[in-house]
């Protein structure tokens, strides 16, 4: 559910977003926090986040996406400190940017001792998200004003660009026996003397 918000000025959250990532990069723990995020993928990734990146490789892709998380997470602080509130700092962000954020936040003691030594909270709530980022966009406004230049398209993917992707991944993944994006299969995982099939 989409709600009416008064957000702060782009400038303002730019320029505190840049400011909270020079602290967490500053950071005693950054360097873990950045390997652990990376190896994380291997233990849990969606159907839809990653796959939803043109010829997604996980060794590829995973150092510059984590930095794009870790600039999501900026924003979504900045605007948690200049505005007090959670669901306001639910920024849109897109897919594939949101499950690295996952993937961060999943590091649960370099985060809350991070948090606790630069004094921001990282706020998320899966709850309050919403599927919606756009180019050029809230988000995108404060990115720019962040001095980071321009948002990399190959994960910063619209949210008409990545409906289209999903519904081909939804097809890719029915051909193999996976329904609904990844939330079902009829497998049995039956031992059939090394042959694989789907039911």
């Amino acid at each position: 559910m989409t709600t009416t918000r008064t957000m702060p000025d782009p400038a303002a959250v730019g320029e505190r977003a840049a400011e909270i990532l020079n602290l967490i990069k500053g950071d005693e723990a950054y360097g873990r926090l950045s390997d652990s995020s990376k190896k994380y993928v291997d233990c849990w990734a969606t159907f839809t986040g990653y796959p939803v990146v043109a010829q997604w490789n996980l060794e590829a892709d995973k150092a510059a996406l984590f930095d794009e998380a870790m600039k999501a997470l900026s924003l979504k602080a900045a605007v948690h400190g200049l505005t007090g509130d959670e669901s306001t700092a639910e920024l849109l962000i897109s897919l594939p940017v949101d499950e690295m954020t996952h993937a961060v936040l999943a590091q649960h003691n370099l985060v809350t001792a991070l948090q606790v030594r630069i004094g921001v909270l990282l706020p998320h709530m899966t709850d309050l998200e919403e599927f919606g980022w756009e180019p050029g966009d809230y988000t995108s406004q404060c990115y720019a004003a962040a001095g980071w230049g321009n948002m990399p398209d190959r994960y910063w993917i619209g949210t008409v660009e990545a409906r289209r992707r999903l519904a081909f991944l939804d097809q890719a993944y029915a051909n193999v026996g996976i329904k609904g994006l990844g939330r079902e299969h009829d497998f049995t995982f039956a031992d059939t003397g090394g042959t694989l099939v789907a039911v």
